[in-house]
């Protein structure tokens, strides 16, 4: 939040009332309480703007209630009670109330400081949290600013349009300018530099309880929910069933985690292996992983990975290392690794797209404690934007446009297509520019769901359902992952703090269970931001507010582990992308409806992988071990995938073998909605090498 914003009108006997139960919340002893923190200020600067609606509804009539009770009992007010009678109060007081403000006080001791220059919060010595480690920094941020265009300076026609800055478009534009085509990137997002994305724990893609920090920015890119009695309701791009992938130059590689690694061979025939379930739509790829292992290499090096070429028994057959060696690792390693040989289980460190020394002219990672979610302060997270693309841009073979959105695929009366039309919001002085390119090729890579909707907002005659729909396919099979674990509590400190954090994985659990489909890898995770820990990594049934919800905090946060995987769903054809009937974006085009639930199938095979990842924990001496399940609302999020997936055959499929969708010679396809299943890895490289693979065949067509 930034200082300066609308407040409302606190009064003094508010501010009084508040500040003693803030007191109470988070008590002083060794450190501040959460009055001596500053957390009364903060709570007041934002109760006229975020805060309204809870602050009138429930804070401001709550705070009146617990005075009057007290003067009722009493004859003094809260603020004038001892200690002991305040708990007292707190304790009976509405549950509603009490949530409420322990979780707003908690908010405002435990995040990050809304002034980017000022001192970090005494909590986060408390608990042993280090945003940087000054022994780790590297020179300071090399970013360079894109060479962009504006639309209006864009050429009236390309070899190529690429549609979607992000894994996909980059890889696909930088792979196709060279083999000497004539290309157009167009994003629909910004440039966010380092210091736009920001630090803020409580608007990032980690944890977004405000907003987030890369896009969309603007409140004319809303999307619906359809439920399932039919209703549909308008969500906001950091709302979780939103599923937001970050809208930005870079897209999701501006502030992903960064795991790097490839499918398993099993994972390209799910349904070859396991059947198919009742009510699914699993399927075989249409080639294996031998297929798309030179595109993986190919991106490997090409984007830059770090890593052991050597490890992970239960990977595919490699021909090459990574080209950098892996970070180092973290303590968790030295807790979890001899725990996992005691139960069979083959370990080694995680594949990263982050340079573990200087490569590519930058520099290595700091390993700082706020990676995934942000941008990277050293500049040493790799993604098309700042590795593929740059020599692309600088050869005269690619344009790239921002803050351009595709409004459609145009084609003409024989259902070939011609090109993309374009929007670009005004400056604020006139309206929007929009133009019309013509291309020789179109390229799709503006992820699951925006690519299904751009294909169903644009009819033809041939397929007035929406381009490439003839057999109903598009947007239908979204999947993402689902992410199940578990947590386990040490007496001892084992967690040095040191980033990125995930550092030891298992890929042993990916397949091969006993009446089970598929698996997931299991890895310890990223470093978790403080106001995180708080909401998600607490003891089930820790209390929220006083001396032991201080405590646990205190305590809990660097001896802590918590160990979780993404487990390869079954699809659905249920669970799908339309355009809604009713709500349309700030261009009136209709925006992405989104409708359907996780098989149970992939509910199974999940609360199964939490069950093992706890058995990990225990092995590794937790003294407590929890887990946690996931709900079976629909799965998208940012490893969005499948929604026009490839096949031979078009009444299943959107695209063929190629990524080039079924009846039009020159349409492509370069993002995860190509995904048949997305894996029990995390799909980003699998998106980069289909994006190698893709522009390749479009090259030679």
């Amino acid at each position: 939040m930034a200082s300066g914003e609308a407040t409302a009108e606190v009064t003094p006997q508010q501010h009084e009332i508040l500040r003693a139960v803030a007191d109470r919340m988070i008590p002083a002893d060794d450190w501040p309480s959460a009055g001596q923190a500053g957390v009364v200020e903060y709570l007041e600067r934002h109760a006229g703007a975020e805060l309204a609606a809870v602050w009138s509804a429930t804070i401001a009539p709550g705070l009146a209630a617990l005075d009057e009770e007290a003067r009722r009992r009493t004859g003094r007010g809260y603020a004038e009670l001892d200690p002991a009678e305040q708990d007292g109060l707190l304790a009976q007081a509405p549950a509603g109330l009490v949530s409420a403000l322990a979780e707003l006080v908690a908010e405002g001791y435990y995040t990050s400081p809304e002034d980017p220059s000022a001192p970090p919060p005494p909590a986060w010595a408390m608990i042993g949290f280090v945003p940087r480690h000054p022994g780790h920094q590297g020179p300071p941020l090399d970013e360079q600013d894109p060479p962009a265009i504006g639309l209006a300076e864009a050429a009236d026609r390309y070899d190529a349009v690429v549609v979607g800055g992000g894994a996909g478009g980059g890889a696909a534009a930088a792979s196709l300018a060279g083999a000497g085509l004539r290309v157009l990137l167009v994003e629909r997002g910004r440039w966010l530099p380092w210091p736009e994305v920001g630090r803020d724990h409580l608007r990032n893609h980690r944890l977004s309880v405000y907003g987030h920090n890369t896009g969309p920015d603007d409140p004319g890119a809303p999307r619906t929910v359809l439920d399932a009695g039919g209703r549909e309701r308008t969500t906001r791009p950091w709302e979780g069933d939103y599923h937001n992938n970050a809208m930005t130059y870079g897209g999701g590689t501006r502030v992903f985690g960064a795991q790097a690694w490839r499918f398993m061979p099993d994972d390209f025939a799910m349904a070859s292996r396991y059947g198919i379930p009742d009510g699914s739509s699993l399927a075989d790829w249409p080639f294996g992983y031998e297929e798309l292992a030179p595109y993986y290499e190919q991106a490997e090096w090409a984007v830059g990975v770090s890593g052991d070429g050597q490890a992970h028994r239960a990977a595919g057959r490699r021909h090459r290392g990574y080209p950098m060696p892996p970070v180092p690792a973290n303590r968790q390693v030295e807790v979890l690794g001899p725990a996992a040989a005691a139960l069979g289980w083959d370990t080694g460190p995680v594949p990263l797209l982050v340079n573990s020394v200087p490569w590519g002219g930058r520099s290595a990672c700091e390993r700082c404690g706020q990676c995934v979610g942000f941008a990277c302060p050293a500049n040493a997270k790799n993604g098309p934007y700042n590795t593929v693309l740059p020599a692309a841009l600088a050869s005269g073979c690619c344009d790239l446009v921002l803050g351009a959105q595709a409004l459609r695929v145009v084609a003409d009366g024989a259902g070939r297509v011609t090109g993309v039309e374009l929007a670009a919001a005004g400056d604020g002085s006139g309206p929007a520019v929009t133009r019309r390119i013509t291309a020789g090729h179109v390229v799709l890579a503006a992820g699951a769901i925006e690519s299904a909707r751009l294909l169903l907002n644009s009819p033809t005659d041939r397929e007035p359902a929406g381009m490439g729909n003839a057999t109903d396919q598009v947007g239908r099979h979204l999947q993402g992952h689902t992410y199940c674990g578990a947590f386990g509590l040490w007496d001892d400190v084992v967690c040095d703090g040191l980033g990125p954090g995930v550092s030891i994985a298992t890929l042993d659990l990916t397949h091969g269970h006993p009446d089970h489909i598929g698996g997931a890898m299991l890895a310890n995770e990223f470093v978790r931001l403080p106001s995180a820990f708080w909401r998600q990594a607490l003891p089930p049934d820790t209390p929220r507010w006083g001396p032991e919800a201080k405590a646990a905090m205190r305590d809990g946060y660097r001896r802590t582990i918590q160990v979780q995987g993404p487990t390869q769903e079954v699809p659905s054809p249920d669970a799908r992308v339309r355009v809604s009937p009713r709500v349309k974006d700030r261009f009136g085009m209709p925006v992405a409806m989104l409708s359907g639930s996780r098989h149970p199938e992939t509910l199974r095979t999940s609360a199964l992988m939490s069950g093992l990842a706890a058995a990990w924990l225990q092995e590794a001496g937790a003294r407590r071990v929890w887990r946690h399940d996931p709900s079976g609302g629909l799965s998208a999020g940012q490893h969005q995938a499948g929604t026009l997936r490839m096949g031979a055959d078009p009444a299943t499929s959107v695209t063929d073998p190629t990524g080039r969708v079924h009846g039009h010679d020159n349409l492509w396809v370069a993002d995860g909605s190509l995904h048949v299943t997305n894996g029990c890895v995390n799909p980003v490289l699998t998106i980069l090498a289909l994006a190698h693979r893709t522009a390749d065949h479009l090259a030679r067509a």
